[in-house]
């Protein structure tokens, strides 16, 4: 029947039950894992999944296993065995380096080398998708279909999974209507929505721009703090109303508003970031503390909104290569680069040079 779920549904379902602590299964044929994101994971929780096996672990990246010195024997993660007391406030310590400093976590830890990890892998995608600190619990499950039906969680195949979360989500107009703005009168604003669930986006345009000539575009990520708030810790503010301010004064553009906050990490991870920041790591080093790289955003969503919208070249507003890399790899041109220099403030210098010399940003 049509009406049961399909993999991407599951994977959006599977996402808000990890939010709420509510585990999910990953399987692999006849191998099974049950997990929980660490960050949300309660008492009760943690003791059931405790007693389903003597040996659960607490997967984290190796970003994460690097700060917490724990050997990340699969490359890409680490599967530190839980101790005997581990309590949930335990597990937050794992994944949130908030006290790092003032309160180390204690070691050695033991890590895993023996197994495989992929399903351990999926688990930490998981919990990245759904903006979670990236640290999950991960038990074994001999009898996955049984625990499944008998409890009633979410089961997902680990290939499936795998599949879906690497590829981008088709994206649907929902609507677009007349937005006149300060900068212009004729603007209209086109709201898309991706199959998969995740957060809509927006494609703002100016005039009537041409579709067979290179339009002045903006890929925008949403940045609560400073577009709206006026933060003076960043440049997003100043440069979001400078790219449309150009599009209006030349008449045409188009500005893409893409759901990506924190550099694709999400608002509450990156106050976290934040707050590593205040104790004094740049905004590179405070995303590896939490486990997360550099930058998490995806560019290609850009890429699929302006040929949705019928371009084929842009002349693009930013001071980031990677934009650049990724239109070009995905079909887009890139007829010319337009600096975007505003924003600079007391309290942005060292963010704006550590993206300079960390992240390659032409400023």
């Amino acid at each position: 029947m049509s009406l049961a779920p399909d993999i991407s549904e599951l994977i959006a379902r599977a996402r808000a039950d990890l939010r709420m602590g509510l585990p999910v299964v990953i399987r692999a044929g006849e191998r099974a894992i049950i997990t929980c994101a660490a960050e949300t994971v309660t008492e009760d929780r943690l003791r059931d999944l405790r007693a389903l096996d003597e040996t659960p672990v607490v997967t984290i990246t190796a970003r994460r296993a690097q700060t917490l010195k724990a050997r990340a024997y699969d490359g890409d993660l680490a599967r530190i065995v839980m101790p005997s007391d581990a309590t949930p406030g335990w597990l937050r310590s794992v994944a949130d380096p908030a006290d790092d400093l003032r309160a180390p976590m204690k070691g050695p830890m033991t890590t895993q080398r023996d197994g495989t990890a992929d399903l351990h892998r999926t688990a930490l995608a998981l919990v990245k998708a759904a903006h979670l600190l990236p640290a999950a619990v991960a038990v074994p499950l001999a009898d996955p279909s049984a625990f499944v039906a008998a409890n009633g969680l979410t089961a997902i195949d680990q290939d499936a999974v795998s599949e879906i979360l690497g590829r981008n989500s088709p994206l649907h107009e929902v609507v677009s209507a007349r937005l006149p703005m300060e900068v212009s009168e004729a603007g209209r604003l086109h709201v898309f929505r991706p199959e998969d669930g995740g957060e809509e986006h927006y494609a703002i345009e100016i005039g009537r721009p041409n579709r067979a000539a290179p339009v002045l575009a903006r890929l925008h990520s949403a940045c609560f703090t400073g577009d709206l708030m006026g933060s003076l810790k960043c440049d997003c503010g100043p440069q979001l109303r400078a790219a449309l301010a150009q599009m209006g004064a030349e008449g045409a553009g188009v500005l893409l508003y893409l759901n990506q906050e924190g550099r694709g990490i999400g608002l509450a991870n990156k106050m976290r970031a934040y707050s590593l920041q205040d104790q004094g790591f740049d905004t590179v080093e405070a995303n590896h503390r939490l486990g997360f790289e550099d930058d998490e955003r995806d560019f290609r969503i850009g890429s699929d909104l302006l040929k949705t919208l019928g371009f084929s070249a842009v002349r693009l507003l930013t001071n980031n290569p990677a934009k650049i890399a990724m239109m070009e790899q995905t079909g887009i041109r890139v007829a010319e680069r337009v600096p975007l220099r505003v924003g600079e403030t007391a309290h942005n210098t060292g963010y704006l040079a550590t993206k300079a010399a960390k992240s390659g940003h032409l400023l």
